[in-house]
This record gives structure tokens, C-alpha cells and sequence, in this order.
């Protein structure tokens, strides 16, 4: 594993939410595409809970807390349980970058570890290897998800007139 790649990627997708978010207003970011889509609220309030309550953690549980009990996550749940479209998206943005800062900051006291190191529980097995890779992919998910929801908006204001010329989407 390349840990280092592995970190600037995480670095590089902060700064793409980052850039996705600007301008973007309360309005716009509890638009969802139909009820079963998430609004650009509900990714940015999820990608906090993300990270406040699972990435990190579980990669310090792999880490450092064998003994401890691994905690299980809903985040499908948590959508509608903590009501995310009716969240504030400035202090949720806030909150976001806050916690990707001390995690970035957490995982570059990391770069010597042992990434083969394994936690079993009653959910399964994970290495740390694994868990930082599939926090980096995570977000690459949540980026497409954001850049989407940024294309249906310009879809939106852009009408009467028709984004054919620009390529098939």
C-alpha cells in the first residue's frame, strides 16, 4: 500500500468537496433529484458523520483499540433519524472540514504503520490497509455524487436551452 498516495489523494478529494460546495446555497443544497436521491445537505452532512463516526474511528480501532468493541454504523438511517435536509449547510461544511483536518493531521502520525494489521469482530474482519483505502474511495463516491447534483442544477437554471452540445452526460 502507498500510504503517502493514499493520503494526498484524501488531501486532494477535501479540496474537491471543497470547490463543489462554493456558492452553493441553503436552497440549492436541499434540492434532491427525487425521494429516493440524497440532496447536496444530505452528502455533506453525511460525509461529517463519516468522519466523525467512522473512518477515523475504525481505523484507530484496527490500530490501536483491539481490545475495545467495534461500534456498528447506520448511515442509510441516519439520512432521515438526524434529519440531514433540514441541517444548516454552512455549519455543516464547517463541521466537515474541521474533522477532515484532525484526521489528516491524525493519519500523518500513521506513515510507519503496519497497514496488514487486522481487527475481527461479530461485523468481520478489516485490515487498516483496507479501511484507509476504502476511506480514500469513499470519498471519490461522495465527489461523483456532489458533481452530479452540481450538473442537475446547471441543467436547471440553464433551461430553456438544451447542454447537448456539451456531450452526453
Amino acid at each position: 500500500m502507498e500510504f503517502q498516495k493514499l493520503y494526498q489523494e484524501l488531501t486532494n478529494s477535501t479540496e474537491m468537496i471543497r470547490a463543489l460546495l462554493k456558492d452553493i446555497g441553503q436552497e440549492q443544497a436541499q434540492v434532491k433529484p427525487d425521494a429516493e436521491s440524497w440532496s447536496i445537505l444530505e452528502v455533506v452532512c453525511h460525509l461529517y458523520d463519516e468522519e466523525h463516526e467512522d473512518f477515523r474511528e475504525h481505523l484507530d480501532f484496527i490500530l490501536h483499540r483491539q481490545n475495545e468493541e467495534y461500534h456498528a454504523i447506520d448511515p442509510q438511517s441516519w439520512v432521515t433519524e438526524r434529519k440531514y435536509n433540514e441541517q444548516n449547510l454552512f455549519e455543516m461544511q464547517e463541521k466537515f472540514f474541521a474533522e477532515r483536518k484532525k484526521s489528516l493531521e491524525w493519519l500523518k502520525t500513521l506513515s510507519e504503520t503496519d497497514w496488514e494489521t487486522t481487527y475481527t469482530s461479530q461485523y468481520g474482519s478489516v485490515t487498516a490497509g483496507e479501511m484507509f483505502g476504502c476511506w480514500v474511495a469513499h470519498d471519490n463516491l461522495h465527489v461523483r455524487q456532489l458533481v452530479e447534483l452540481r450538473r442537475l442544477h446547471v441543467e436547471r437554471i440553464t433551461k430553456p436551452f438544451d447542454l447537448e452540445y456539451a456531450g452526453e452526460w
